[in-house]
């Protein structure tokens, strides 16, 4: 049976935050029906999208394909219920699999009994049939399968990406504080960046927001560096299929300006060198070891995002005095530019000086963040903000 053309309603999952642009993504590479949860956003399409959106989204974690919907009232239903599901059609006794669960119910408290007991009702339906039951393997499962239960009503997917999207495949190495892929596409996408300007990251670390902003710039899939998805493993990949995903262009922008970035830390250069590098853009991308402080922008007009040190997980001797540093060199140095700054310490945030045009709330791993939007344009010095003004 062909079940390339039988569309099904997709999960895209994202991080809290990037829902708006994810289902921006979809809409362009033609999914239908997107509606926007929390992160998460819906989507119609057929085995072509579930591919297409695995290779070309940047905003997305994982896109999770629905197999079956019950209702169940307690642990031996949801048993008896995953067990009439014929898995030999999804996954062969050879291969191995895992189970996560996320629940919200007064019944189904624990989620990881409820992995366990999905774990048990397939293993013992392939032990009953041919006498030997698949292995569990956490780490890199042939079939990672996702319960989501609210309620009673239990929902059963399958998760076509296999490893998380945000692991591109280019980050060879890290610096101490690595801000995560998709967070860093995610941000770029939010910022407004029309790539008609120059492109700044002067506290780069290892690379990742001018890795993501040069593959946008020159067209380059985020799929392009993974050596495998979750799908090439199933019963029913379609390879042929598949190349031809890969050879779309939904993005193909005339770049014709420059993506730079530096750093105080030479190791962190070399870091993100290497990154660079494996991601084929040492021509698309120049970085050098430079102290932001130091730093002369080489145009008038430009895009400058950047994740500073914290201190949640970075000390600077002072935070207070290096924000307000910050500040001072944006304002006498980057008029005419718009900066974005993504930080977790609210409170040493307003020591910047100047009044957000713009804040958005997101998460880097688990720290809460905003994504702070200041326009400098002449005169920003003389009306220089006092931290009260954030207040």
């Amino acid at each position: 049976m062909d079940t390339t053309a039988e569309n099904f309603r997709f999960v895209a999952k994202t991080f809290l935050g990037l829902e708006d642009v994810l289902a921006e993504e979809l809409e362009q590479i033609g999914a239908k029906n997107v509606e926007k949860q929390n992160r998460a956003v819906l989507f119609d399409g057929d085995t072509a999208m579930m591919y297409r959106a695995n290779y070309h989204l940047r905003t997305a974690i994982a896109i999770l394909k629905p197999i079956a919907r019950f209702r169940a009232v307690n642990e031996d239903a949801l048993y008896k219920e995953v067990g009439r599901i014929n898995w030999s059609q999804y996954m062969s006794v050879d291969e191995t699999l895992s189970v996560s669960a996320v629940t919200f119910s007064k019944t189904f408290k624990h989620s990881r009994y409820v992995s366990l007991k999905v774990k048990d009702a397939i293993v013992d339906q392939f032990r009953r049939r041919q006498d030997k039951r698949p292995d569990v393997n956490t780490q890199e499962p042939d079939l990672k399968i996702h319960v989501h239960i609210t309620e009673n009503q239990c929902d059963l997917l399958l998760d076509s990406s296999g490893d998380p999207l945000f692991k591109r495949g280019y980050r060879l190495a890290t610096t101490k504080a690595p801000i995560n892929e998709v967070l860093a596409a995610g941000m770029i996408k939010l910022s407004g960046w029309n790539m008609d300007c120059d492109f700044y990251d002067p506290m780069c670390g290892s690379g990742t927001i001018l890795i993501e902003a040069a593959m946008l710039a020159h067209g380059i899939a985020p799929g392009t560096y993974r050596k495998k998805f979750g799908f090439e493993s199933w019963k029913d990949f379609d390879a042929d299929l598949f190349e031809a995903i890969t050879e779309e262009q939904y993005e193909t922008p005339d770049f014709k300006h420059q993506i730079l970035g530096s750093d105080i830390s030479p190791a962190a250069i070399k870091i993100a060198e290497q990154n660079i590098k494996e991601a084929f853009l040492s021509k698309k991308i120049n970085v050098r070891p430079m102290n932001f402080f130091d730093l002369k922008p080489q145009s008038e007009h430009g895009f400058l995002i950047t994740n500073p040190p914290y201190g949640e997980r970075l000390q600077p001797d002072d935070l207070q005095v290096f924000y307000q540093k910050i500040g001072d060199k944006l304002k006498l140095e980057f008029t005419g530019f718009t900066s974005w700054i993504i930080g977790s310490n609210a409170d040493v945030m307003k020591f910047i000086g100047l009044k957000p045009e713009k804040k958005i709330k997101l998460f880097n791993g688990p720290l809460e963040c905003t994504f702070r939007k200041y326009s400098i344009f002449e005169g920003s010095l003389k009306d220089k903000k006092t931290p009260e003004a954030e207040l």
